[in-house]
């Protein structure tokens, strides 16, 4: 089976460091995972895994803003990060000669950041994060059926109930101490990962992450997580109006976490059931019924418990009534009879293309290693992840689809509060804009001095 080569060494104040050589282009790409997310808050303190996204690129101690960017970008480099549940991850990539100046520059905003934290920078930086959770759920059309997801499926003290982008008040009461107090205690050497990918000399690579991280003081990783999840204790209906043309259906299942057993079968359910135009729910309701604009489902796996999810956007005129029972009609049918041989065939074939398609990618190859680091303590867990889905069956999909549906869930409905919407809020109706909002939020350009 295909493998991503790497070796990897531990320095002594715990940084983790992968090596990925690949000499068929003069580019390196630099991958770091901070083993903090939004699971990390506290209920009062939600989104500062996501603030930390923005403040990280306001400058350091000898890299003031807007140097970050411009040392690199001015030699054809790049940069940026992104924030999920479970997880927070900078990167650059660029020709093989910045390797030096990337590892350079994420050390010294390791070392320095909160040196540099002022209240007229945070508050600043909490004014743009605001402003993205209006534009990216409250005034986005059926965004805001992101935000009742979670904190519906969720009770109120499990670390999943809150959004990745976090509360306006818990962002408007965030004060200097607060997020240096965060950082401090999860910005540290022992509770994060590296990679370098690329064309680099491995002798070379070794000796310039020493000298930049290895310096770094050793203090002990903060406690890992846990947390369990409560099945609803009967099947929640919840209805938002919401800025849209059309109304919507959405339903989510409680499913199995990353990696336990059950999560691969989910996913190759998942695409078997809407996963484009040849699926179950696509050809059912859009192709046969002509009650749907569109159909889709997933399974949005996260470390502390998953969520399986299937939505529906009604044709014009079409009630969400007709449309629920339609759609369970075809799950009912699925959990009861499985997948056949031919459709789990198809399913495992779409899955293994998009993964090896996506690895011709550096900066992917990068964060996958950081993936299997962080989720399996091997970097090299390739092997054990596609081998899931070489196991699944006929039979291990319809007994994990039929014992996820079998127990209570949400239905929530989205309809028209009488305004005019955008659109459909899915470009290609496969609601996979819809599972990215919920796990992860990305940053984008520096404009006018913000990201």
């Amino acid at each position: 089976m295909l493998q991503i080569p790497f070796e990897k060494f531990v320095l002594d104040n715990g940084l983790r460091v992968i090596l990925h050589r690949d000499q068929t282009s003069p580019l390196v790409a630099v991958d770091l995972w901070y083993h903090v997310g939004s699971k990390d808050e506290q209920p009062g303190r939600t989104g500062f895994a996501h603030l930390f996204e923005h403040l990280m690129f306001m400058g350091s101690a000898h890299a003031p803003y807007p140097a970050f960017d411009a040392t690199m970008e001015k030699w054809g480099g790049h940069n940026n990060g992104t924030t999920s549940n479970d997880r927070t991850n900078y990167y650059e990539i660029g020709p093989a000669n910045l390797l030096e100046t990337f590892l350079w520059l994420e050390a010294d905003r390791l070392a320095t950041l909160p040196d540099v934290i002022t209240e007229e920078e945070l508050q600043r930086q909490l004014k743009v994060v605001q402003n993205e959770r209006r534009q990216s759920y409250e005034n986005r059309p059926y965004g805001r059926a992101e935000l009742i997801v979670p904190e519906t499926m969720y009770e109120p003290s499990h670390p999943y109930h809150w959004p990745v982008i976090g509360s306006h008040a818990d962002l408007e009461a965030a004060t200097v101490a607060d997020v240096r107090a965060f950082f401090d205690r999860f910005y540290r050497p022992s509770n994060a990962s590296l990679v370098v990918a690329g064309d680099f000399e491995p002798a070379e690579a070794r000796r310039l992450v020493n000298q930049y991280f290895g310096w770094l003081p050793a203090r002990p990783a903060p406690p890992a997580v846990t947390a369990t999840v409560r099945p609803l204790a009967a099947t929640e209906r919840r209805e938002v109006a919401d800025r849209v043309q059309l109304p919507r259906l959405r339903m989510e299942w409680h499913s199995p976490a990353l990696f336990a057993p059950g999560d691969a079968d989910l996913d190759l359910a998942a695409q078997i059931l809407g996963g484009g135009k040849s699926s179950r729910l696509y050809k059912a309701l859009v192709f046969e019924q002509r009650i749907a604009q569109d159909a889709w489902a997933y399974q949005s796996s996260l470390m502390l418990g998953s969520l399986f999810g299937v939505g529906v956007t009604a044709k014009p005129g079409q009630g969400l009534d007709d449309i629920e029972k339609a759609t369970m009609a075809v799950i009912d049918r699925f959990a009861a009879e499985g997948p056949t041989d031919s459709e789990l065939e198809r399913a495992r074939n779409s899955h293994s293309a998009d993964f090896y398609k996506s690895l011709d990618n550096l900066q992917t190859r990068a964060d996958l290693l950081n993936h299997y680091e962080r989720l399996l303590g091997d970097p090299g867990g390739m092997a054990e992840d596609m081998a899931r889905f070489t196991r699944a069956t006929t039979t291990s999909v319809r007994e994990a689809f039929a014992s996820m549906i079998a127990a209570h869930h949400l239905v929530l409905t989205i309809v028209p509060d009488g305004t005019t919407g955008e659109g459909d809020g899915d470009s290609d109706g496969d609601g996979a804009d819809l599972e990215d909002d919920i796990t992860e939020v990305d940053v984008g350009p520096v404009t006018g001095g913000v990201r």
